[in-house]
């Protein structure tokens, strides 16, 4: 029997593009949906651990929690010396429940004990499902009702477990999420950053976690417009070069519209870290604004090796002309930078611009729990919005790792393995009538998909 050499990646790319064609031509937004849902993905790159979580996911994990069970506000009391913040829902650890006065104890009920109603009612709150809800929704109560969620240990690396899961469904390979090591004990009490470390090194070596296939990396977040973020900043570059296999880099986060937190008010202090550490890798928030600026280039000055979001880079063309064919990626998020209204129409983002113009570009979900979205949606939202070739639909997947902080033996074998798993794809959907494989796909659309597309699956 004559055998072949296997065809080469470029040759298969070349002639899966027009089968690509023939299928967005023909198929239905939910069999567009479903076949992107089965498409291979490289990496979310940019991700908060905290507002990836969906809300059911929060509540459902939280109020089994009885070591250290929470407490959510459902009503006002009108409390004197009150100063807020005055958001219904916001979640508290038992220890600070403790810590309130009488007054203000009546104003919370535990999570556990809440009526369906106020579950449901707890559950909306926590997303951006409502017409007229945008940015200030999100980051003034969104933010504020997760509260202190993220601060319980157990719990967290429980919804990322549970995340990881359906992230493996999607088909991701890697995820590089934004994730504080900072917790609290049963009392309140700080936890040891290195105890955290050694938790999550041996809660992520456990077999339910490998069996996903999903590879975890963590970026160690920073409030930039904190009165104290160059602290924190010099504290994460000392816990990061302490913790390298598991933390990947820092990056400056909180709305780029408080202008404390501007990026030349950093520049002494990273040039000033980077004279005692070596290889401490920076992915950082820029141009998520709404108006022109050169915040992108003012971000690259801090040592910025990818760009969260670059929404405002259109209007910069000399950082343009330097991104262009760069080693500098931007972090795209099409359906946050949709919901927080930096560009309401998706068909006018300039993430098509970016691709074509030659800045390396990728697929990201931001926030997907409180989006109530998922990183199949980004892509659809692409393909979609902007007609994307086969050839730049996989570009995005390999950007997404190529890009990665992930250390070099790690990255070489998820490119491996993707490329494989795109060469499989190709093959399973090339010939017939691609319907045929399509109808044992079983994809999950998400909420934003059935309220944005009208995308739903029984």
């Amino acid at each position: 029997m004559l055998s072949f050499p296997p065809m080469p990646l470029a040759l298969l790319l070349l002639f899966f593009d027009a089968r690509f064609d023939a299928i967005k031509q023909s198929a239905t937004p939910s069999q567009l949906y479903a076949f992107l849902w089965d498409l291979p993905k490289g990496g979310d790159l940019h991700n908060h651990a905290a507002f990836a979580v969906p809300p059911e996911l929060w509540l459902d994990a939280a109020a089994r929690s009885t070591a250290n069970p929470f407490f959510t506000r459902v009503r006002f009391e009108n409390c004197p010396g009150d100063s807020g913040p005055l958001v219904r829902f916001r979640t508290i650890l038992r220890s600070s429940f403790q810590q309130l006065d009488e007054c203000r104890r009546r104003e919370y009920l535990p999570l556990a004990s809440l009526s369906p109603q106020q579950r449901a009612e707890w559950i909306s709150s926590l997303k951006l499902d409502r017409p007229g809800e945008g940015r200030d929704e999100f980051f003034e109560a969104v933010v504020t009702r997760v509260g202190e969620l993220p601060r319980d240990l157990s719990l967290m690396s429980e919804v990322l477990v549970a995340n990881l899961k359906r992230y493996a469904a999607e088909g991701l390979r890697y995820l590089e999420t934004q994730h504080s090591p900072q917790a609290l004990d049963s009392q309140g009490k700080a936890i040891p950053l290195d105890e955290v470390a050694r938790f999550y090194r041996h809660r992520l070596s456990q077999p339910d976690v490998t069996a996903t296939g999903v590879a975890v990396r963590f970026q160690f977040p920073v409030l930039r417009f904190s009165p104290q973020a160059e602290q924190a900043i010099e504290a994460g570059y000392d816990f990061v070069a302490q913790n390298r296999d598991l933390w990947a880099g820092l990056n400056l986060v909180g709305r780029e519209d408080n202008d404390k937190g501007h990026a030349l008010r950093f520049l002494d202090t990273f040039r000033r870290l980077r004279r005692r550490y070596s290889g401490i890798r920076l992915s950082i928030h820029a141009g998520e604004v709404d108006s022109p600026g050169r915040e992108v280039r003012n971000t690259l000055l801090l040592g910025a090796e990818r760009i969260g979001h670059g929404v405002n880079l259109i209007s910069d063309p000399d950082t343009m002309l330097l991104l262009r064919n760069s080693r500098t990626l931007v972090e795209v998020n099409l359906v946050s930078n949709r919901l927080l209204e930096y560009t309401p129409d998706l068909k006018a983002h300039p993430f098509a611009e970016y691709l074509r113009f030659g800045i390396p570009v990728c697929l990201n979900t931001d926030d997907p729990g409180a989006w109530d979205s998922n990183l199949t949606d980004e892509y659809f939202a692409a393909v979609r919005a902007f007609n994307l070739t086969w050839k730049e639909v996989v570009q995005l997947g390999r950007n997404s790792l190529e890009f990665s902080f992930a250390e070099p033996e790690l990255k070489a074998r998820l490119l491996r393995d993707y490329d494989r798993a795109v060469a499989a794809f190709e093959h399973k959907y090339a010939t017939g009538d691609w319907r045929a494989p399509l109808s044992a796909v079983k994809p999950i659309a998400s909420g934003f998909a059935g309220r944005e597309w009208g995308v739903t699956f029984r």
